[in-house]
């Protein structure tokens, strides 16, 4: 077994832990980034690699990418890449401010063989990560163990790795190779004969359930599609300018300094424009298949909408759910082959990080608007949380919408801890941190 030590271990090559090497390679200060690195699980970098069909776009501006709302000046933005790619032309003669998943997904994998400083490796899977203290006690860094066995030591730790996906409690006990969560879709479907006549259920109401609802009238075009849904029936997105503001790094401040019953208000209301809502052209798109369907006499896809799961079973070579209608109170059994679930991800923190706050003993995991993970005790070393802080920072965290600020937040609290200044200065700095220009090489200007 092999130990390396680095200053800075990112757990996960997505776009959380892409905009904080972004940021940490224009700080250009003390080695950081020379001695920062980057592990992703996956052969290559991509983005929504379950669900990334090639007809499937971005909910997000263009500009909301790594780094542009931070510092626009980057040789890390979007539209560099598209111009080094040589296709800004024909984006922009698009006329759209939403790129394609695939392109979202290139910049990203740009992105990373653009690094020139921080280290970034692939097929690098962590399997757990503990606490390091020395013969005093005092928590001093993390050990994290890959799946080839070998270790990583690091004194700060920044977690990017993502949510674990959901399955409903009265579907968890079906097999797995059963069940396709949104975010298996894509390899799983490689596995499945595509001329066969198959019965299947899609499970979900939002946006991943509406894309696999399209994807399979190609990929199974011979299938039988439910889609079982609990709502009345589908939704769009809330996408008005006024909604979009509750999206700007500006207004986690608000969210974060809100009293509780204001923040559970916010957060509630919030949920309604990002997670209950399927895309408005999508939807658009899915009405239309639909109505040539029936014009053509075809009946492969239906909506059983207002509709609870209330058992599931394996019984021969089919799974079997029970329905229960939730105007009637009717149960029906529907039989199949395959179910899809496009039911999102747990909500609790990861498992990674739940496995972590126990081991260093804490009754609860919080962060500090830094996003650091807080220890309740002294301690140089840091960890911090990517992706998972909706509770306390606001829905977009989770989203494309704040890496660039989120990353500067955190680059400037790690560059504050290395200095020794208090807590009491950290939030400042990090906050001028994440405004503060930079040059076109990088370099900070006050």
């Amino acid at each position: 077994m092999t130990n390396r030590e680095v200053e800075l271990l990112a757990v996960g090559g997505g776009p959380a832990n892409l905009a904080l090497a972004v940021a940490i390679e224009e700080l250009g200060v003390d080695g950081l980034a020379e001695n920062s690195l980057v592990i992703e699980r996956g052969h290559t970098v991509e983005w929504q690699r379950g669900l990334l069909l090639p007809w499937t776009k971005s909910q997000v501006a263009f500009a909301k990418d790594l780094v542009t709302l931070r510092n626009p000046r980057s040789k890390f933005t979007f539209l560099n890449y598209l111009h080094t790619v040589g296709r800004l032309d024909d984006f922009i003669n698009m006329g759209s401010f939403t790129p394609y998943r695939s392109e979202i997904s290139g910049y990203l994998s740009w992105v990373a063989e653009s690094l020139r400083k921080v280290k970034f490796e692939l097929d690098r899977e962590c399997t757990s990560i503990a606490p390091v203290r020395d013969s005093d006690g005092t928590l001093t860094g993390w050990l994290t163990k890959l799946a080839d066995g070998s270790t990583i030591s690091s004194r700060y730790l920044t977690v990017g790795a993502g949510r674990d996906p959901y399955v409903p409690p009265v579907l968890a006990g079906l097999p797995a190779d059963r069940l396709i969560h949104s975010t298996q879709y894509r390899y799983r479907m490689a596995e499945v004969a595509k001329d066969r006549p198959h019965r299947v259920a899609v499970v979900g109401a939002a946006q991943s359930a509406a894309e696999m609802f399209r994807a399979l009238q190609t990929d199974l075009p011979n299938s039988d599609v439910n889609w079982v849904m609990r709502s009345i029936g589908l939704r769009a997105y809330d996408t008005n300018k006024f909604t979009n503001e509750l999206y700007y790094p500006s207004f986690i401040d608000k969210v974060f300094d809100a009293r509780p019953e204001g923040r559970e208000q916010i957060l509630r209301e919030m949920h309604l424009t990002n997670y209950s809502g399927v895309e408005t052209d999508l939807l658009q798109d899915l009405y239309t298949g639909m109505y040539l369907d029936k014009l053509g006499g075809v009946d492969r896809r239906r909506l059983v909408t207002m509709t609870d799961i209330t058992g599931a079973r394996e019984e021969g070579d089919e799974v079997v759910l029970e329905l229960t209608d939730r105007r009637s109170d009717e149960v029906t059994e529907l039989r199949l082959d395959y179910v899809f679930l496009g039911t999102g991800f747990v909500r609790e923190m990861p498992a990674m990080v739940r496995d972590l706050s126990a081991a260093i003993g804490l009754d609860q995991i919080s962060v500090t608007r830094q996003y650091r993970l807080e220890l309740n005790e002294p301690s140089d070393a840091a960890c911090y949380l990517q992706g998972v802080n909706e509770a306390t920072h606001g829905i977009a965290d989770s989203l494309l919408s704040v890496l660039g600020n989120r990353a500067g937040v955190i680059a400037g609290d790690l560059l504050a801890r290395r200095a020794g200044q208090t807590n009491g200065v950290h939030r400042a700095g990090t906050e001028e941190f994440a405004a503060m220009p930079i040059s076109a090489d990088g370099a900070l200007h006050s």
